[in-house]
C-alpha cells in the first residue's frame, strides 16, 4: 500500500468512527458500568443456581460489593481509548467473562467442582472430555443462553446507545480511585468476619478452597485470588491454638506401656532443628517430632514378603458390588477385611488427588495437581520406593492415555515400571477402555517374580453413564437391561461388570502363578461415582443420600485368597491405606510423616473431608453448618470440636509443606 492510500484509508476509519459516534441516541453515562455490574452478578448468581450452590446474605454481601470494582474497570478499559477500540474491547472483555462463567459451569456438570487456574492452563488433556463437555452443555442449554444474552444486547445496543464514546481521563482516573476504595471496604468487611476455619476472611487470606472461595466471594474473585497464589506461591497458614488439652484429640497419646514398639524411623529431629534456619522447615521440624506415632500391633508385618497388588478404581463404589452381577467383588470385599465405615472424600482434582492421597498418604495441596508436582521429590514412604528397595518389582498400569494428568512423571518417581495406552500398554483404544484387557496383557510381565508389587489406574468405570457413548456399559449391557433402575444406574453397574471380570481374571492368574495366597490385593476408589446424580446414587443405595458426609461412604476391599474374613468397624478413609498397607507388610515407615493412620492401630480414627469437615470415632463435625453430632452416647470433652478442627487444619498446611518443601529428602536422606 502507498504512503498516499495508507493515510486515505486512516481517513475513511475517522470518518466511520465519528459517523458511528453521531448515530443513535446518548445513553446516560451509568448505563454502560451498570450493564458491566448487571452482567457479572447475574452471570454469578445464575451458574450457582445451576450448580445447586445457593447463598447465604453473608457471601452475597461480599458478592456484591467485590462486583462493584471488577465493573467499573471493565467500564474503564472500555471507554479509555477511541469509539471502535472501546467496543472491540467491551466485546472481549463480556465475550471472554461469558467463556469463563459457561466454561465453570460446564466442568461443575461433569466433574461437581469449579476448576482451578492450573487446571485451565492443562486444559488440553481436560479437551479428552469433550464427550462428556457436550453432554453437559446439552444439559445446560437454557443457562448457557442466558448467560449468552449480554453478549447479544451489547451487539444490539451498543453502538445505538452509543456507550462506547471517550471518556476524559479525569473521569476516569477517579472511576479507578472509586473501585479501589470500593475494593478496600470490601476487604475489610472480610477482615471483620474472623479467622476461623472457612470463614470469609480465612478464604481470602489463609486457606485455597476453590469452591468454598466462590461462594463466599464470586467466582471472578477466586479465580482472582486463584491466579494470584498460582503466580506467586501460597502456603497456607497455621491454625490458632485450640483452647483444649491434647487429651480432647484424636491423637492423643497412647498408653506409655507398649509391648510392639512405635512405627517410627531413626530422624534426629533435635539435630534438625538445632541446624536450621529457614522458618518454614523449622516449623515442619517442630510439627512432626511433636506428634505421637502410631504403634506396631498385632498386624504388623503378618504379610511381610507378600506381593503386594494396589488398585485405584475409577468412581468405584460399594453400590458397585452385586452379589449376582459382581460376584468377585463381592466376594474379595466380604471374604476379606469388610470395612463398613469406609470413605473416600473428593478432592480439587477429583481423579489424580484421590489416586495422590491413596498413594501417597497426604492431603493434596489446593490449587495445583499434586501428583505432578511431586514428581521431581523424594518419595521414600509410597509403596513402590519401599518395596523395590527390598528387592520387590515394581509395575504400574493405566488403561487410558500415559500422560494424562502428567503420569509418566509422577508414577516412575514412585519407584514403578510405568505402562499406559501410548507408551507400552496395547489395549483396544474404546471409550473408556477395558480393564479385562489391561489385567490380561499386564499380569504375565510380573507373575512368576515374586516378589512384586503391581499397581492399576482403573478407568472403565468412567462416566458418562449411558449405552451410546460408553463402551464398557454397551458392552455388558445384557447383563442390567432388565434390572429396576435408571439407565444411568444400568449404565454404571454395566461398566463396573468389566472391573469383576478384571478381577476373576486377576484371581485367576494368581491361582496359576501359586502366587494367590501369598498376594495381597487392595482396591479404592479415586472418588464416587459423581456421574450420577446424587437422585440417583440414592436409587442404587434404597435411600436419599446425605451429602456431606454419607455420600463419600465408599467401599475398601483388602483381600487375601485364604484368609479368615473380618470386620473393621472404626471410621477410615483413602489416606490410611498407605500406612495400614506399610504396617501389615512389616515395612519400616515413620508414620508421624503421613496424614492417615494404620487402621489396626490404637491411634483414634479421623476422616478429613475437603470443606474441612471431620469424623472420628465420637462423631461428625459438619464444617459448613458449624454442626457437631456425636457417636451414640460417647462423651465428648470440653473443647474437643476446636481440638480436632485444628489438627485438621494442621494436617492441610504440613501436608501442603511436605509437597512444596520437599520434606522427605531432608529427614530421610538417601531413601529416594
Amino acid at each position: 500500500m502507498s504512503r498516499g492510500n495508507f493515510w486515505s484509508y486512516g481517513g475513511r476509519r475517522v470518518k466511520e468512527t465519528k459517523r458511528e459516534e453521531k448515530t443513535g441516541r446518548t445513553a446516560p453515562f451509568w448505563v454502560f458500568p451498570a450493564f458491566f455490574y448487571g452482567d457479572i452478578v447475574c452471570s454469578e448468581l445464575l451458574v450457582r443456581h445451576a450448580t445447586g450452590n445457593e447463598s447465604s446474605g453473608g457471601s452475597l454481601l461480599f458478592l456484591f460489593l467485590f462486583s462493584v470494582p471488577i465493573a467499573l474497570i471493565f467500564w474503564s478499559a472500555s471507554t479509555a481509548f477511541s469509539f471502535r477500540a472501546n467496543k472491540r474491547i467491551a466485546t472481549v472483555l463480556v465475550s471472554v467473562t461469558t467463556g469463563f462463567f459457561a466454561s465453570q459451569l460446564v466442568y461443575y456438570q461433569i466433574f461437581h467442582t469449579f476448576y482451578i487456574t492450573y487446571s485451565a492452563i492443562n486444559g488440553k488433556q481436560i479437551l479428552q472430555f469433550w464427550r462428556e463437555a457436550l453432554a453437559a452443555m446439552a444439559g445446560t442449554v437454557f443457562p448457557i443462553a442466558l448467560l449468552v444474552l449480554p453478549i447479544v444486547l451489547l451487539r444490539l445496543f451498543g453502538r445505538k446507545w452509543k456507550v462506547y464514546r471517550r471518556i476524559r481521563v479525569g473521569p476516569l482516573v477517579a472511576v479507578v480511585i472509586l473501585a479501589a476504595s470500593i475494593h478496600g471496604i470490601a476487604v475489610g468487611l472480610v477482615r471483620r468476619t474472623g479467622s476461623e476455619s472457612l470463614s470469609p476472611y480465612d478464604l481470602y487470606f489463609q486457606t485455597s478452597y476453590m469452591d468454598a472461595t466462590a461462594e463466599n466471594f464470586g467466582l471472578l474473585t477466586a479465580i482472582r485470588l486463584d491466579i494470584k497464589r498460582t503466580v506467586f506461591g501460597f502456603e497456607p497458614a497455621a491454625a490458632e491454638p485450640a483452647d483444649s488439652d491434647a487429651e480432647a484429640t484424636p491423637t492423643a497419646a497412647p498408653p506409655t506401656e507398649t509391648v510392639y514398639g512405635y512405627n517410627v524411623m531413626d530422624i534426629d529431629f533435635d539435630s534438625l532443628m538445632a541446624s536450621e534456619t529457614n522458618e518454614t522447615l523449622l516449623s515442619m521440624d517442630q510439627y512432626f517430632s511433636s506428634l505421637t506415632p502410631t504403634l506396631k500391633n498385632e498386624k504388623t508385618g503378618i504379610y511381610q514378603g507378600y506381593n503386594l497388588i494396589l488398585i485405584t478404581a475409577e468412581a468405584f463404589s460399594q453400590y458397585a458390588i452385586d452379589e449376582e452381577l459382581m460376584p468377585t467383588l463381592y466376594k474379595m470385599a466380604h471374604e476379606g477385611y469388610y470395612f463398613p465405615n469406609f470413605y473416600t472424600p473428593v478432592w480439587g482434582v477429583s481423579t489424580s488427588d484421590g489416586e495422590y492421597v491413596a498413594c501417597t498418604g497426604l492431603i493434596p495441596k489446593a490449587g495445583v495437581w499434586s501428583f505432578e508436582k511431586s514428581a521431581n521429590n523424594s518419595l521414600p514412604l509410597v509403596m513402590g520406593k519401599q518395596l523395590t528397595a527390598l528387592g520387590y518389582s515394581a509395575y504400574a498400569y493405566h488403561d487410558h492415555t500415559y500422560t494424562y494428568y502428567k503420569r509418566n512423571l509422577s508414577h516412575p518417581n514412585m519407584g514403578y515400571i510405568y505402562k499406559g495406552v501410548g507408551n507400552g500398554l496395547n489395549v483396544k483404544k474404546t471409550w473408556p477402555e477395558s480393564d479385562l484387557e489391561m489385567i490380561d496383557v499386564t499380569t504375565p510381565e510380573y507373575m512368576g517374580s515374586e516378589p512384586f508389587h503391581a499397581y492399576y489406574m482403573t478407568v472403565s468405570g468412567h462416566l458418562q453413564y449411558n449405552f451410546m457413548g460408553n463402551s464398557m456399559a454397551y458392552k455388558n449391557r445384557q447383563w442390567v437391561k432388565d434390572l429396576p433402575y435408571s439407565e444411568a444406574c444400568k449404565a454404571y453397574l454395566a461398566c463396573n461388570i468389566e472391573l469383576d471380570r478384571a478381577m476373576e481374571l486377576l484371581l485367576q492368574r494368581l491361582e496359576e502363578a501359586g502366587a494367590a495366597e501369598h498376594t495381597i490385593i487392595a482396591i479404592s476408589a479415586d472418588h464416587y461415582p459423581y456421574g450420577l446424580t446424587n437422585q440417583e446414587i440414592g436409587e442404587l443405595a434404597g435411600h436419599t443420600i446425605e451429602e456431606n458426609f454419607e455420600l463419600y461412604r465408599n467401599a475398601f476391599i483388602l483381600y487375601v485368597p485364604g484368609m479368615t474374613p473380618e470386620t473393621v468397624e472404626e471410621p477410615c478413609c483413602s489416606m490410611d491405606i498407605l500406612p495400614t498397607l506399610s504396617n501389615l507388610l512389616g515395612l519400616e515407615y515413620d508414620s508421624r510423616l503421613l496424614m492417615g493412620r494404620d487402621v489396626f492401630s490404637t491411634t483414634a480414627p479421623l476422616i478429613i473431608f475437603n470443606n474441612r469437615s471431620w469424623i472420628t470415632d465420637k462423631g461428625m463435625y459438619n464444617a459448613k453448618t458449624k454442626a457437631f453430632t456425636p457417636t451414640g452416647d460417647a462423651e465428648i470433652p470440653e473443647g474437643y470440636v476446636s481440638s480436632v478442627s485444628k489438627i485438621v487444619s494442621d494436617k492441610f498446611r504440613y501436608s501442603a509443606l511436605i509437597l512444596d518443601e520437599d520434606y522427605y529428602a531432608k529427614v530421610l536422606p538417601g531413601r529416594e
